[in-house]
């Protein structure tokens, strides 16, 4: 196997550090964070970062990159506490990519791209029409991680839509069916397929497949 150092990673050139220090973690959640300003102007973002935290209460959090430049998302979501979580389809991912291009503040993504609000019930903050799984947050907290300059953004799931046919009698929603993609470091994305599910590991106890006889 290859091997570099921390060192060698130091003094490597600025993009072959972010490719490599980007995939070699593995796969990463691929989701549109859509928010509207309290003039009611929408913007919308892709994030690889979007994780689960906790489902009683249900929360997730995010990252935010360091905040010494505008940022619309992470204002939008201080300025109102809400915003949505939508995954992205596999015939989403050149408009989702294109969101992360540095447009000027104030910009919509979706003016810049074939992205489409959706509104539902009283909810006034945008999702992505089309996406399979769509979670309406809000903001609860954010922590300050010194480290790298960057956010930790905390929020609880206020509701959640999905498409009826990725879930499972047990709640369980199989994504796959939805073409939902994942990430590969920062431009690579991936169409994830389920290869097998498993009961809950007990010690002493053989492990037991959902679908393996």
């Amino acid at each position: 196997m290859k091997h570099i150092s921390r060192d060698a990673i130091s003094q490597m050139e600025k993009i072959e550090r972010l490719n490599l220090i980007n995939s070699c973690t593995g796969y990463k959640s691929a989701n549109l964070l859509a928010t509207k300003s309290l003039d009611g102007k929408s913007n919308v973002a892709i994030f690889s970062s979007v994780t689960h935290l906790g489902s009683n209460p249900a929360m997730i959090g995010f990252i935010m990159r360091p905040t010494t430049v505008p940022r619309d998302t992470y204002k939008n979501i201080k300025d109102t506490g809400y915003f949505t979580v939508n995954h992205i389809t596999v015939d989403m991912i050149e408009d989702a990519h294109h969101t992360s291009a540095n447009y000027e503040l104030g910009i919509s993504e979706f003016d810049k791209t074939n992205l489409e609000e959706e509104y539902k019930n009283d909810i006034k903050i945008p999702f992505v029409k089309g996406s399979p799984v769509q979670l309406y947050c809000k903001y609860l907290n954010e922590y300050y991680i010194k480290e790298n300059d960057t956010i930790h953004v905390i929020a609880s799931i206020e509701n959640l839509f999905f498409e009826e046919e990725l879930e499972h009698k047990d709640g369980w929603l199989q994504i796959d069916r939805g073409n939902v993609v994942a990430l590969n470091g920062l431009d690579g994305y991936c169409l994830p397929k389920l290869v097998d599910r498993f009961q809950y590991a007990r010690k002493e106890i053989p492990t037991t497949s959902f679908f393996k006889k």
